[in-house]
């Protein structure tokens, strides 16, 4: 299938997109914050520079987005331009995200991945569900926990 816009405004597009502070992240933090909870945001000593980090509990959440990170749900679809590049492109975003998820728990970080589609979409979840998730999370131990949107695998 064609693309609907020029090349120059796909370009203009995707350059827009952020890869921090996004609407998903800015809901997040927004409704911890209001619980009282603080966190420091994209600390670059860390793998992968976690969108949140919480010292306190030795622990970072990562709020993905399902197209950029490959994720397997129905927000995700492979673009049909340029198959090869995007191909290479996202699944080095997933290695990466494995790798530096990887090293987080050697370094005995505990480590909570928030999927875009948890918080958008036919799928998503109720913020107050999120967070309540999120709150029990932190001071609980458990070393990794994925939240997902509904009806994902």
């Amino acid at each position: 299938m064609a693309d609907i816009v020029s090349k120059k405004k796909r370009s203009e597009m995707m350059s827009g997109i952020q890869g921090k502070n996004t609407r998903p992240e800015m809901l997040v933090r927004s409704a911890l914050h209001k619980l009282g909870l603080r966190y420091k945001l994209h600390d670059k000593t860390l793998p992968g520079n976690p969108d949140l980090v919480f010292p306190k509990y030795n622990a970072v959440i990562f709020i993905h987005g399902c197209f950029w990170h490959l994720h397997d749900c129905h927000l995700f679809k492979w673009p049909s331009t340029r198959p090869k590049f995007w191909r290479e492109k996202i699944q080095s975003n997933k290695d990466r995200d494995k790798k530096n998820i990887q090293i987080l728990k050697e370094n005995n970080w505990r480590v909570m991945t928030i999927w875009e589609c948890a918080l958008k979409g036919k799928n998503r979840l109720l913020i107050e569900g999120v967070i309540e998730i999120i709150s029990e999370w932190l001071p609980s131990g458990n070393a990794e926990i994925e939240i997902r949107g509904r009806d994902n695998k």
